[in-house]
């Protein structure tokens, strides 16, 4: 609808796999935060869309947004300015990861610190979109496993 407007605190909707709609929100570029809400036609009652839990809040390819409805935009509540905490884990040795946030704190930290962090990634659209389905389906998502942070 209208101009498309990557600010924080506006409002996108998505169609996924299943012909239903997602809902998200931008926060500060590049991240988002999805919605716990899927409807079988397209909605763009903001108050409705806010009011719903956020499942995750992940960073986003730019290019995502374009192909997305942006439906509104308003002020970020209070729990979506927080910052958005995140992991990294080598490589060559798995035992070593760090885990950090969006306001710059960053710390050492083992790997079973990391278990329910998200991995530092910038999400395509398709993986955000299947993602986002089988969240609310309550469904495993593969691209959310392949992420994980790994143990041993």
């Amino acid at each position: 609808m209208g101009r498309k407007k990557h600010t924080p605190g506006s409002f996108v909707r998505m169609r996924l796999a299943d012909g239903s709609i997602g809902y998200g929100r931008l926060l500060e570029s590049p991240y988002a935060a999805f919605y716990d809400y899927r409807t079988p036609s397209p909605d763009s009652e903001l108050d409705r869309i806010a009011s719903k839990p956020i499942l995750f809040r992940i960073a986003v390819r730019h290019l995502a947004l374009d192909a997305w409805d942006f439906i509104g935009e308003r002020a970020l509540e209070e729990h979506l300015t927080q910052p958005v905490v995140q992991f990294m884990q080598e490589l060559g040795d798995f035992r070593r990861c760090t885990i950090f946030d969006t306001a710059g704190n960053e710390r050492d930290a083992e790997p079973q610190d990391c278990v329910g962090l998200e991995r530092a990634a910038v999400w395509e659209k398709e993986g955000i979109e299947e993602r986002l389905l089988a969240a609310l389906l309550k469904r495993p998502s593969a691209a959310e496993e392949r992420l994980k942070v790994r143990l041993q």
